[in-house]
């Protein structure tokens, strides 16, 4: 079972998506996988893009899941385990998946999905407090970091691949999704602010640069490494939204070129180029051009790149444009990214 996330401490880099156009070219690409979407935020937007989107009422699908009495959504999941936070228990993973192509039929059937959750946010100090309780002969830390590990193995035998659409934060819930995941894709813009947000993910991820020697004990890397887990390694940088007018050849150039040689820098270094899947820049960097009003169109209608069609739409009374050639671009930069998975 193969698992990625999706994850930069920075909002606003088109993490979700990105997500959403990745996990479903993917299933178009390959029928013959089962594939799991766990959208471990509290805002849903994942959940909502495969749901239907805005044109699709992908937001009250999402509600009457939500407002099941068994609550088919990661919140779920995680109010059953609160109950008992440290025993490994029988997991029926089925109470909490939904079929999105039963809502929205642009969505491949071969996709299942575990719902974000407004819950989260209020769970979020609960779960904290139990991971950082003193048992004797329990290590609660590594027993609640494992949550989410422990559901999708619960259906290992099921699924072929595992997509986490994750929080900008670095809460508990967000730590456990990179517990479970094998390979992380971090989208980038080409701005200052991402540069820095790229050093801070290495910092909060890997323990690099720490501020003081005081917080290595605590880092998220020393904690499982203590544990004898693995770290995922980063599998790509997505350089995106870049203009679609004049790709890096621009003022954004020093930035990205800025990104570039941070890894280059890491790549180099004994000690930090096993963070990588792979020793290579070409391998790792990928870029990605503003989707602009083609991607306001296939989000708002929860309909992927490939299922989308050019022409003129009518969003929330609006009439938009897809350009054809706006639509190849799109669709030929998401199929070199899943093609690179």
């Amino acid at each position: 079972m193969a698992t990625y996330a999706l994850w930069n401490n920075k909002g606003g880099t088109g993490k979700t998506s990105l997500a959403f156009q990745i996990v479903c070219a993917y299933a178009n690409a390959n029928p013959d996988k089962k594939i799991l979407v766990v959208d471990v935020c509290p805002q849903a937007n994942m959940s909502e893009l495969l749901l239907g989107g805005l044109e699709g009422k992908g937001s009250d699908n999402l509600l009457k899941i939500q407002g099941q009495t068994q609550r088919a959504t990661i919140g779920g999941y995680f109010q059953d385990k609160l109950v008992n936070p440290y025993q490994k228990q029988q997991i029926v993973l089925n109470n909490f998946i939904s079929l999105p192509n039963q809502y929205n039929q642009n969505i491949p059937e071969n996709i299942e999905l575990i719902c974000g959750d407004p819950l989260l946010e209020l769970q979020s100090n609960a779960i904290s407090t139990l991971a950082n309780t003193q048992l004797p002969t329990v290590n609660t830390w590594i027993s609640v970091i494992e949550w989410i590990e422990d559901l999708i193995n619960a259906g290992q035998q099921n699924y072929d691949t595992v997509f986490f659409d994750t929080n900008p934060s670095f809460s508990i819930y967000t730590q456990m999704a990179l517990t479970a995941t094998q390979k992380l894709l971090l989208p980038v813009m080409a701005d200052d602010s991402s540069r820095r947000a790229l050093q801070n993910a290495f910092s909060l991820i890997y323990g690099f640069k720490l501020p003081h020697p005081f917080y290595q004990e605590y880092a998220f890397a020393t904690k499982l490494n203590k544990a004898g887990k693995s770290l995922p390694k980063v599998h790509l940088i997505i350089k995106n939204r870049l203009t679609q007018y004049m790709g890096t050849a621009s003022a954004y150039n020093a930035v990205l070129n800025t990104i570039q040689s941070e890894v280059a820098r890491l790549l180099a270094d004994n000690e930090t180029k096993q963070i990588f899947s792979s020793q290579s820049e070409e391998d790792i960097l990928v870029e990605v051009r503003d989707f602009q009003t083609t991607g306001v169109v296939s989000h708002a209608r929860g309909c992927p790149f490939f299922k989308q069609t050019s022409g003129t739409f009518d969003i929330q009374g609006r009439r938009v444009g897809v350009k054809p050639e706006y639509l190849e671009n799109c669709i030929t930069a998401i199929d070199n990214i899943v093609n690179r998975l």
